[in-house]
């Protein structure tokens, strides 16, 4: 029989843990995105979780499978002002998302998904949003299989032939 996920907010003695995750997650987009991502986990990096940790609009989700943590997302409550260009909006922000790649195809990912959206229900928060990279298929194909649409989309356009900005 399959265990169940258990998704919950993290205490702070998990997040070196989760920041072992973020670790693996960084090493993905540094892969596919070299000239955008730093190599490495430096010291900064590491801090962000511990920052998000405590501040009141911000929540560090674990995912626990076996006892040990295997997944986390880093959610930020977004209550945007109206503006000359948009209305007023609340938003449930996914910063970061990750798995463990050793439970991949466990459940995990689609768990926190779950979470989320009770509680983004439960806090009044009409939708989540994340953003992606182009570059990570996987993770787009799972999003869209949970029912993620896409509504926005940044694009890029190379100077040169070396995919550097000229200007610069």
């Amino acid at each position: 029989m399959e265990k169940k996920v258990q998704v919950r907010p993290a205490t702070f003695e998990e997040l070196a843990r989760i920041n072992e995750i973020r670790r693996y997650v960084n090493d993905v987009h540094v892969a596919g995105r070299p000239d955008t991502f730093r190599p490495g986990f430096c010291p900064e990096l590491e801090q962000v979780l511990y920052k998000r940790f405590e501040m009141e609009n911000w929540v560090i989700l674990a995912a626990v499978l076996e006892g040990q943590i295997t997944g986390f997302a880093s959610v930020e409550y977004l209550d945007r002002p109206e503006s000359p260009y948009n209305l007023a909006r609340k938003m449930y922000h996914v910063e970061e998302f990750g798995v463990d790649p050793d439970f991949h195809r466990r459940g995990v990912a689609t768990a926190l998904v779950e979470y989320m959206k009770q509680d983004a229900a439960q806090r009044g928060y009409p939708r989540i949003e994340l953003d992606m990279w182009e570059f990570n298929q996987g993770a787009l194909a799972f999003y869209e299989n949970v029912g993620f649409q896409t509504y926005r989309r940044y694009m890029e356009l190379w100077v040169d032939e070396k995919g550097e900005d000229a200007c610069v």
